[in-house]
Order: structure tokens, then sequence, then C-alpha cells
């Protein structure tokens, strides 16, 4: 089965359109008795406009409202809260990640390796050598912060990057799969289910394959929690870019998870079978051999 094509990206936005809207505009025979073959150009013009009325505008939005200080032994640092919300969309979940200064900081110098040119305007609000802690430099931070995120996200190029979707997501990847490997799975599920959230409102601008990663885990966690409705649809969530942008590696450990789960659930498995055992002859033992669960262990090891 194809996957969909990312929406598209329009400037600094994605743009959704109403099912059937436009087809409906434009079909013959859909609107009274004019069809779209006997317009005449300020009708065709007329209907157009009311198509684009339907089209809702995406952007990625960034609000940093909160921060906290954290003190330690040695070091003493402030976390800032960072929302991240699309316009345009009806996803009323509270979806935020906290990062320190010093991950800003490493995320502009990695933009700059690879978009210098484009960044030339984009500046990473400076550093204070005192009174970082005091309330007012802390709020003016949160601003400026805040604007340096709008600012990269009107950047194509960086929007676009897969550097902008690891600095939301990286973290908290790392921490879920260290839960995952300690075989703490509700504490992994949770990280994972957050960090799935993050990297969907990301998904017009990243390539489909962002979300695999993160779905085959749920899918082990799930398993392993014995809840298979949800590791099956996690795993079948994954398959279809897997699929379409050929990530071998995963698809035959999905296949055999999704026919084993097929099976325990009832579900018709002969296609996902056939598919796997077609895959095998054409590797020829080449493709791999490890579990979904083996190979969710290897990442960020």
């Amino acid at each position: 089965m194809a996957e969909p094509e990312p929406e598209r990206d329009t400037e600094t936005g994605a743009r959704t359109l109403d099912p059937g809207s436009a087809a409906a505009a434009l079909t013959p025979g859909t609107h009274g008795p004019s069809s779209s073959s006997t317009l005449t150009t300020k009708e065709l013009q007329q209907k157009w406009r009311a198509v684009k009325k339907t089209e809702r505008p995406v952007r990625l939005l960034f609000e940093i409202s909160s921060s906290r200080v954290v003190e330690h032994a040695l070091s003493k640092f402030v976390l800032y809260e960072v929302m991240v919300m699309r316009s345009g969309s009806f996803d009323s979940r509270r979806l935020s990640v906290e990062r320190r200064y010093s991950d800003f900081s490493r995320f502009h110098q990695r933009l700059l390796e690879e978009f210098r040119e484009e960044l030339e305007e984009v500046v990473l609000p400076r550093k204070h050598l005192k009174g970082n802690f005091s309330p007012e430099i802390i709020a003016e931070r949160r601003m400026s912060l805040q604007e340096y995120l709008t600012k990269l996200y009107a950047t194509r190029c960086v929007r676009h990057s897969p550097h902008f979707a690891r600095f939301f997501t990286e973290p908290e990847q790392k921490r879920a799969y260290t839960l995952l490997r300690a075989g703490q799975f509700p504490l992994a599920l949770q990280q994972l289910e957050a960090v799935l959230g993050i990297e969907e409102r990301l998904l017009p601008w990243q390539k489909p394959t962002l979300i695999v990663p993160t779905l085959a885990a749920l899918a082990v966690c799930y398993r392993d929690l014995e809840e298979p409705e949800q590791a099956f649809a996690a795993a079948h969530r994954a398959l279809p870019p897997v699929r379409r942008y050929g990530l071998k590696h995963y698809r035959a450990a999905l296949l055999e998870l999704l026919v084993d789960l097929g099976y325990q659930l009832g579900r018709p498995v002969a296609q996902l079978q056939e598919e796997l055992t077609v895959l095998r002859d054409a590797e020829r033992g080449e493709s791999s051999s490890r579990s979904l669960k083996e190979l969710v262990i290897r990442e960020f090891t």
C-alpha cells in the first residue's frame, strides 16, 4: 500500500484542503446547471476563490512561555519549555520539550555547518556573562529564543532539515530507548508517545520516515506490555513509509511482527505472509534476521 504524499509546503506553511471541496467545486454538474466545461472565465475565477477559502494554511508555531532554574551540586542552568503547535489544525494536545541554552547553541552550530549562507541574518541570542539567572534576563531570553525558532522555521532549508526535527526529539528519544533497553516499558511508552506527537507536528516539512523508529519502538513496548492491538496498529502504520522508502532492515522485522500479531488477533495475514516470503526469497538470506525488538534496541546505542 503506497503512502500518501506529505502535505504541500508553501513557503512557511503547508496547506490542507477540505475533503472533496476542490473536486466538488470544479466537477461538471455538481453546482447547478453550469458545468466546468461551460463556465466563463469570471465564473471559474469565482469558483477558485471559493475553493481557496476552504484551504487551511498549516504552519508551525513556537511558544516559550515558561522556564525553570535547575541547580545541581556542580552546575546551575535554566530549562526553557518550548511548546510546538500547528496552526490550522484541530489538535489541542499540549506538546512541549525542555531545552537549555547550550542545546540551542549546539543546534545553531550544526545548522551553520550546513546552512551558513542561508542563516546570515538569523542570530542566536547571545549568552550573558552576568545575571543569567535574574528573572528579567530569563524573560528576555525566552522571547529571544522564541523569535529565533520562528526565524529558523521561516528558512525553508532549515525546516526541512533533519537537524530541525532532531532538536525537538533527540533527547527524549534517547531517554526512551534507554528505558526500553532497561525493560521499563511503561516509562518508555510515555516518552515515545510524546516524541511521536512532536514528530507528527513536524511531518509536513520532514520525510515520512521520520516516525518509523518511534512507531517501531512503540510496537515493541506495546507487545511486551501484552497490548497486541496497539502493537499491531503501530507496526501497521510504520509499514507504508518503510515500503516506499526501501528501509529493508525494518521491513522484514515489521512484517514478522505483524504476521505473528495478526495470527494472535485473528486478523487476515495471508498477504503479509506472502510479502515476507517474497522479501526473504529476493534477498536470498541477505535480509536481516533480527527481530524488531533487536533493531529497536540498537537505536541510539
